[in-house]
């Protein structure tokens, strides 16, 4: 068999005339030979293509944009917030919606994709977060501030000690992205979480010591 037969999933007569299973392609048509992967039964059967839509799509990611495209079913709707697999020519990414920019001109956050020109997205597989550190206490150092890069679904919770890379930090506040959809501007209380992807800037405490120093 070669690496490029096509498989599609079918109902077989033979050993599974209730339930589909893989099949591949023998020859298209508007009734398809097709050959159970299963039992090797060969027989025809009418094969439902998805109508779909080649939507340009754009990825930023720290700073910098990607541009790709996805095959979209025409009927589907999209909304700012969804997330989805999207692969380029730089590397595969889970990415999330901020806006749709449509066939008829302007921006809307949910259409269906027969309207939408293109589908303006962040990565958030892999992501920088801003933040905030304060000097520790009787540390006579300014606040600065470093982006460090971590998995999107990295959590970071109020109260928690985090080591990432060269830094090391107590975090006491998280501030929620505009887009993650979180009712409150700020989480403050111990315990309270937010994913990596979901943060703007996290808020905390220097416990790196003097490595970073020049001194």
């Amino acid at each position: 068999m070669s690496e490029s037969t096509e498989r599609v999933p079918a109902t077989c007569p033979s050993c599974s005339p209730d339930a589909e299973t893989v099949h591949e392609v023998l020859r298209s048509g508007g009734q398809a030979t097709v050959r159970c992967t299963e039992c090797d039964h060969v027989h025809k059967t009418r094969i439902e293509r998805e109508q779909t839509a080649t939507i340009d799509v754009v990825v930023s990611q720290g700073g910098e944009s990607t541009t790709a495209t996805a095959d979209v079913p025409v009927e589907e709707t999209l909304s700012a917030g969804d997330e989805f697999v999207l692969e380029t020519d730089v590397a595969i990414m889970t990415v999330r919606i901020t806006s749709l920019e449509l066939d008829e001109g302007g921006r809307s956050e949910s259409a269906t994709a027969e309207d939408v020109a293109t589908i303006w997205t962040r990565d958030v597989g892999n992501v920088e977060v801003d933040v905030t550190l304060h000097p520790k206490e009787g540390v006579d150092d300014e606040t600065r501030s470093v982006a460090v890069p971590v998995p999107g679904d990295r959590e970071f919770t109020v109260g928690e000690t985090a080591e990432i890379g060269d830094e090391e930090f107590t975090v006491e506040q998280l501030l929620p992205r505009d887009d993650a959809g979180y009712d409150l501007d700020q989480l403050e209380r111990p315990g309270d979480a937010l994913p990596a992807k979901d943060c703007k800037r996290v808020y905390a405490r220097d416990e790196t010591g003097d490595a970073w120093s020049m001194w």
